[in-house]
């Protein structure tokens, strides 16, 4: 049976201790790699499925140094509740001793029915537990790091300034090496819109515009 470890972290692997790596040892979290797996056919943009980034969002954690076992569990099901039509979070909150725990944390984490993206990203600032807006920040390195392969310039540049105005805080809150991480992943996916030429082209079409009105106010 799994027992509800203290977060604990770690300025890299290589600085976990044998307890620590005892304690990582003991987390069963086959359960709800099981439960993950109903989201392999649900694909992403940058290519994959949701199931390999809940597996991505885990292994973040870990390599962070994070042992906490409910914080490790809900990181693998954390979109199933959003992703999953119709899904049953009492599948969660009956998996094991701690699936309660489990499943509070994955609605924190989870935008609700009716609510703006930026809304529900305010409401983790605002209301969030800790374990809430580390999970959010390791989610959101996963989804930067996927960024990679998009080429849809619009959403690049959205996702960016959303990952600037939002993550940007709760990583500076709980972990400052993820924020770090961050500012690294938005930099190069800002370096990715240079050359492209697409910061270039906007600044001319805005150019552009304006240019346009001026002159149809002058008529």
């Amino acid at each position: 049976m799994s027992k509800t470890i203290p977060i604990m972290t770690a300025d890299h692997p290589g600085a976990m201790d044998k307890e620590h790596m005892q304690q990582l040892k003991e987390i069963f979290m086959a359960p709800y790699m099981q439960i993950a797996t109903a989201l392999i056919g649900k694909a992403r943009r940058a290519g994959g499925n949701m199931f390999r980034h809940q597996m991505d969002t885990l292994a973040i954690l870990i390599d962070y140094g994070y042992i906490d076992s409910v914080l490790l569990k809900a990181s693998i099901v954390h979109d199933c509740i959003e992703d999953i039509p119709d899904f049953d979070e009492n599948i969660i909150r009956n998996c094991d001793s701690e699936g309660n725990q489990v499943c509070d944390l994955v609605l924190e984490v989870t935008k609700r029915t009716g609510e703006a993206k930026d809304s529900f990203l305010r409401r983790i600032i605002e209301h969030g537990s800790e374990k809430a807006k580390i999970l959010k920040c390791a989610d959101r390195i996963s989804n930067m790091i996927s960024l990679g392969y998009v080429t849809d310039e619009k959403f690049i540049e959205r996702y960016c300034d959303e990952t600037e105005f939002y993550i940007f805080p709760l990583a500076i809150e709980v972990n400052f090496v993820m924020y770090q991480e961050l500012i690294h992943l938005v930099m190069t996916r800002r370096k990715y819109l240079e050359d492209s030429g697409y910061i270039l082209r906007k600044e001319v079409e805005r150019k552009v515009q304006t240019t346009a009105k001026m002159i149809k106010t002058n008529k």
